[in-house]
């Protein structure tokens, strides 16, 4: 994978430019073949080629607005993937007595998983990009740059939930690919450095954590004076 350090840590920051003398970039008009639902089999592999090869390159040749709808399908499709899978390989291993669940409940879950993922995904997509571009206007204040910019390299970073399938490490390759793309993503469409882009994604990631182990100190405290009683 293609950092481009050069590129985000050795960069300086020059005055921002504003809307008016940085070209208005689009989808259609960008200079990176992105995503896009008229031809999705082909555009999905060549938008996932790319994230994989050369990241910097693919987000810093990106449209930054005009476009909310194909990067959201983009990242849709990468989890509704993974959910059929992780679904398909849940029915078999029920079929072959791995695990308790029946194959009923397996095939359950597998309905459940596609129809509900998207969805819930989705609203953290909208809700994760608007902690992410509230970060980025107090660290980064980008002037030509805007929520959209952040939406669609979050969206675009999802391509690390295709592998979330495999057994055990699936999820912790996910998370990973997942920080490291955004925080690639940023620093390209609003034209930072990397570690001011690191601390936009991190942030975030580190309170979502702390919160995890308090309650799961919580409810261990609780257990443990439970089962004392």
């Amino acid at each position: 994978m293609d950092f481009h350090t050069e590129r985000g840590l050795d960069r300086e920051e020059g005055p921002s430019q504003t809307p008016e003398e940085e070209p208005r970039r689009v989808s259609g008009g960008s200079s990176t073949t992105e995503f896009t639902y008229t031809d999705p089999v082909q555009s999905f592999v060549d938008t996932v080629r790319d994230l994989v090869t050369r990241p910097a390159d693919f987000f810093s040749g990106i449209a930054r607005r005009g476009d909310f709808v194909n990067p959201l399908i983009f990242a849709l499709i990468c989890v509704v993937v993974t959910a059929v899978i992780g679904g398909f390989l849940g029915i078999l291993g029920a079929i072959v007595g791995i695990g308790d669940r029946g194959v009923g409940a397996a095939i359950g879950g597998l309905v459940g998983s596609v129809l509900l993922t998207p969805i819930f995904y989705a609203i953290g997509l909208f809700i994760g990009a608007g902690i992410l571009h509230l970060l980025v206007a107090l660290i980064i204040k980008p002037a030509a740059t805007g929520y959209e910019a952040t939406f669609r390299a979050l969206s675009y970073s999802a391509v690390g939930q295709l592998v979330g399938w495999i057994p055990f490490l699936g999820p912790l390759i996910a998370a990973v690919a997942g920080v490291v793309l955004s925080i690639i993503g940023v620093r390209e469409v609003h034209n930072t450095t990397t570690g001011k882009a690191a601390l936009v994604v991190l942030i975030p990631a580190a309170i979502v954590i702390l919160i995890a182990l308090i309650i799961a100190f919580l409810i261990g405290a609780a257990l443990f004076f439970t089962l004392q009683q």
